[in-house]
């Protein structure tokens, strides 16, 4: 038998990805809380207080790109995914790989970014790592973060989603993969286009505010794609989708076509996901869009009973298609 090894779509949010996390690492350090595959574990303090906790890592090339860099996908990531259980971000932790050679203006560059992305999240990041690593063994730096955030109410959760809830997303899809693209690859496009890095838990605060949020997960690699069959798998449930109602910018969508792109399985950096009753919609879309960061929210979709699992899209040529997990990522090295 060939032997096996990692790919790079093995780290690319898709199917490979999932079959990795469930066949090497659940198996090996699974307890109740790892398993549950969320976007951050639910810690309970002694005096009944709920955290947030989570960790990710980020590589991405290049390190600047419109609209971001790898400083603030580091922070705003990881607040993300503490906004998502329905947490306000406090703690950061921050550990750096470094390749030798790496240009100190570079260094002070990225750091100086991470800086201003916590003042803008309103996180303090209070301890770190350094690592060096030998010439090559590495794109410039690499960025480990961890984040504690203190939930308020009860956390969102896929086990909280119920048949009829409605799908929302709070912007447009995609900018943040053809941003970083773009500048990889210097592909003459007169479009514009700039990453939607952003921290989320404003937005997130203001609908839960008002509305029952059951669930959330912000977008990134995969995409819109992964997120629902990650839901409707946990959930158990069906989720349709009508591909007209998605959000998505006039600049994204030309280069999708031009280049063959999906872009329901594009990583975004500063995008939501909501699933809410249904009757609540419509106020949750007026809150999100009188927000600078959901001026563009949209429902998009159902749960219903069908088949667990499954997600299927309503095209807008009329026919319908399932929605599968991505098996890798349509460009690597995004986040």
């Amino acid at each position: 038998m060939a032997e096996k090894r990692i790919l790079l779509a093995h780290g690319a949010g898709g199917r490979l990805m999932r079959d990795l996390i469930g066949g090497v690492f659940f198996p090996r350090l699974g307890g109740e809380v790892l398993t549950r595959g969320e976007d951050a574990a639910v810690l309970e303090k002694a005096d009944g207080r709920q955290w947030a906790f989570t960790t990710d890592a980020f590589v991405v090339t290049p390190l600047f790109f419109p609209g971001g860099d790898i400083g603030r996908l580091a922070v705003f990531g990881t607040v993300n995914d503490l906004a998502a259980m329905g947490a306000k971000p406090r703690f950061l932790s921050l550990a750096m790989v470094l390749e030798e050679g790496l240009d100190l203006g570079v260094l002070e560059r990225v750091t100086d970014s991470v800086a201003r992305a916590a003042e803008e999240a309103e996180v303090q990041v209070v301890c770190g790592d350094t690592k060096v690593v030998e010439r090559g063994a590495a794109d410039g730096i690499y960025l480990c973060t961890a984040g504690l955030g203190l939930i308020e109410g009860e956390p969102a959760s896929p086990a909280r989603v119920q048949a009829g809830d409605a799908v929302l997303i709070s912007g447009t899809v995609g900018d943040h993969e053809m941003a970083v693209l773009l500048a990889r690859e210097g592909l003459p496009f007169e479009a514009e286009l700039e990453s939607d890095c952003a921290p989320l838990a404003g937005l997130v605060a203001a609908v839960r505010g008002e509305v029952e949020v059951h669930a959330m997960r912000d977008p990134t690699r995969g995409g819109l794609g992964a997120v629902l069959n990650e839901i409707a798998e946990q959930a158990g449930l069906q989720i349709e989708i009508d591909e007209r109602a998605v959000p998505v910018a006039p600049a994204v969508a030309q280069v999708c076509e031009v280049l063959g792109f999906d872009l329901l399985y594009l990583a975004n950096e500063g995008k939501m996901g909501f699933f809410v009753p249904a009757a609540q919609a419509a106020r949750a879309v007026e809150i999100m869009r009188a927000h600078p960061l959901g001026k563009s929210a949209a429902i998009v979709g159902r749960v219903v009973e069908g088949r667990a699992g499954r997600v299927v899209l309503n095209t807008v040529v009329g026919g319908r298609r399932i929605l599968d997990l991505p098996l890798g990522e349509q460009l690597p090295r995004i986040c």
